[in-house]
């Protein structure tokens, strides 16, 4: 007897979401310094999912209008998976405008001070509203955080459990240009060519780049808070690890600016340390 192909799967993908806190039941506000800070970053989130974290208004009385918001969002190439938190009602809104509802994520610990060297604050802009998946770096650690994939399983149609597919090393060996996005699902990258201005990298590992960087950086994709950033030439744009971001519109410090240097998550801090050997 010829057994049948299952038509479908069901597996825990682990894909990347970003996470955007909410923070005011002021709609207006949200969207006027959402705007402000997208323009700073054009055609950073295009087509990037992305959900809502209702922690800090769960226990106000407002509903915020979904519908709207994810308009709002959409005209910015964000696209609205859905809400984590929230009350009943906000909850019961959201579910009725289409957005899936996620259970509540764990709280980020608060960071601990460390002696090594770290950028300051005025190293980046303001914080105009907190996007964690891009959490910004060295602020106070948010209430919400996305959660940490699934370390394990894969459920199959025919209810048996498989271990994750643990990927390669991602090898580019060409520039990468402005506009280009390079992904490294489940693996580190590296990069042997220059990185451009208004490039991405992303990685749910680290990211090993031995050419100049001039671009965005985006470490541990999915979570894994131990991922690291190494660069021969540290110039970029923006750099994360685990949600946590900072963007340098003004240029990387003086301490690695243009030097070979590392980048690591401690906390909710991002540490920035040149190799010794300089």
């Amino acid at each position: 007897m010829i057994r049948e192909e299952p038509a479908f799967k069901i597996v825990n993908a682990n894909l990347p979401l970003l996470v955007l806190h909410v923070n005011t039941t002021d709609m207006d506000k949200l969207k006027s310094q959402l705007g402000a800070r997208l323009v700073q970053m054009p055609d950073f989130f295009s087509d990037t999912p992305m959900a809502l974290g209702l922690a800090a208004i769960a226990s106000s009385d407002v509903t915020p209008d979904f519908a709207d918001l994810v308009l709002f969002m959409r005209a910015h190439g964000i696209r609205t998976a859905g809400v984590l938190g929230g009350s009943l009602a906000q909850r019961e809104a959201a579910g009725l405008a289409g957005l899936g509802l996620f259970p509540d994520a764990p709280a980020r610990p608060a960071a601990h001070p460390s002696g090594a060297s770290d950028l300051s604050a005025e190293s980046h802009s303001q914080r105009q509203t907190e996007l964690p998946g891009f959490e910004e770096a060295g602020s106070e650690p948010s209430a919400v955080k996305t959660s940490r994939p699934s370390t394990a399983k894969t459920l199959r149609a025919d209810n048996l459990w498989e271990a994750p597919i643990l990927r390669p090393t991602m090898v580019i060996d060409k520039p990468v240009r402005a506009g280009q996005r390079i992904y490294a699902e489940g693996a580190n990258l590296v990069v042997l060519a220059v990185v451009n201005s208004g490039a991405e990298l992303i990685a749910d590992g680290d990211i090993h780049i031995y050419a100049p960087l001039r671009g965005r950086v985006i470490a541990g994709a999915c979570g894994n808070e131990g991922a690291r950033i190494f660069a021969q030439q540290m110039n970029a744009e923006l750099i994360s690890i685990a949600g946590c971001f900072r963007i340098f519109e003004d240029g990387i410090p003086e301490n690695v600016r243009g030097k070979s240097a590392q980048v690591r998550l401690e906390g909710s801090r991002l540490i920035f340390q040149p190799f010794r050997n300089q």
